[in-house]
């Protein structure tokens, strides 16, 4: 016996949704002294127009140095930054006496680069509704890890749904 086959149409399948949108903004952050410093709200005021913008995304923030480092952490007790870059010293020897080659640029250079490599240069934040969905607690960090600090660039790059005119 012959099997009866019946061909029944589908629906054609939903349109694919749109593809992210990527929008990206620079800031160049004044000379810090070394340490710890809360970040976020220049990160806010540069890139503010498309964070509010985004209903669903992330913010990719990017550090372009090799002695200064991005992390999220405590936004509320300063004294969390001073025990973090206790931290830091105390983990990473530096000085006449620390077993660095590369010193050219002085004796908190490679120091700098070590502690700059343990952080990361790159911190990545949710956007959720318009807004960078960190923590009650946290904040975007620059450490920077030199005695005397330079002026700092960041490259925010947000990628994601964007409302209309975002």
């Amino acid at each position: 016996p012959r099997a009866l086959v019946s061909f029944i149409p589908r629906p054609p399948p939903p349109p694919a949704p749109p593809p992210p949108q990527v929008k990206q903004y620079t800031l160049t952050l004044p000379a810090a002294k070394r340490g710890c410093h809360l970040v976020t709200r220049y990160i806010k005021e540069v890139a503010g127009a498309g964070i509010k913008r985004c209903t669903a995304g992330t913010a990719h923030v990017f550090i372009q140095h090799t002695s200064a480092s991005l992390t999220l952490n405590e936004n509320a007790d300063p004294d969390v930054r001073v025990d973090m870059e206790t931290f830091l010293n105390l983990a990473v020897p530096e000085g006449r006496a620390a077993p660095w080659v590369h010193t050219d640029e002085g004796d908190d250079d490679m120091p700098a680069h070590c502690k700059a490599s343990l952080l990361g240069a790159s911190v990545t934040v949710p956007v959720t509704r318009g807004a960078l969905a960190l923590g009650t607690w946290q904040g975007v960090w620059l450490c920077e890890h030199r005695d005397r600090g330079t002026p700092r660039s960041l490259v925010v790059t947000l990628t994601g749904e964007f409302d209309a005119g975002g």
